[in-house]
């Protein structure tokens, strides 16, 4: 009876046992499935990571190609509006530099002292022809430099004279000859011809 007992306890053992494998191998092509699965997964997340890494890198050359070329423009801009500037300070100062022999005549007929009635008129009449030329001088913003009681400058000032004074400040202009102009305070038209006390 105790072998009997024996031999189904084993035939159960025996039972259990293939149960046990039979559930592992049928476990088995599922797990095997699961990391199919996980390894084709890889394989396509691996090439979108490449393609983005791609287009980054693409988007970065192009971001820096833009950077380039706005700052060539802004270069070519702001080096285009400078040389128009300068062409056009040019051509100012030399249109006005062909009428300035006209201002200093003006000056000259100015300062003339006249005796008549007829005279007095015609000079009245130099005045306002003076003070219209000067407005067009303020107009095109060419202003005269200040001379007389100012002190010698070489950017502004050309001596022509010196004199010895002892009750005058050394570089002071005492005289002026010709007129100087200047263009928007930073150009010169023309120096002013002056004498300079020593």
């Amino acid at each position: 009876m105790s072998k009997q007992k024996n031999k189904n306890k084993e035939n159960e053992q025996n039972e259990q046992k293939e149960n046990v494998i039979q559930a592992d191998e049928a476990q088995l092509p599922a797990e095997e499935s699961a990391a199919d699965e996980t390894a084709a997964d890889n394989a396509e997340t691996k090439p979108e990571a490449d393609k983005t890494a791609e287009l980054e890198a693409k988007i970065k050359e192009w971001e820096n190609k833009y950077k380039f070329l706005y700052a060539e423009f802004d270069n070519y801009r702001k080096r285009t509006t400078k040389e128009k500037d300068s062409r056009y300070s040019d051509a100012v100062i030399d249109t006005v530099n062909a009428f300035l022999a006209v201002a200093d005549n003006l000056d000259r007929a100015v300062t003339t002292k006249v005796e008549s009635e007829d005279a007095k008129k015609l000079m009245e009449g130099v005045e306002l022809v003076k003070k219209q030329m000067s407005d067009i001088l303020t107009k095109l913003d060419v202003t005269p430099i200040k001379s007389v009681g100012e002190e010698f400058d070489p950017n502004l000032h050309n001596a022509v004279m010196h004199i010895e004074d002892e009750n005058i400040t050394d570089n002071t202009i005492v005289e002026e000859f010709q007129k100087g102009y200047i263009y928007k305070n930073e150009r010169v038209v023309r120096h002013s011809m002056v004498k300079v006390a020593n």
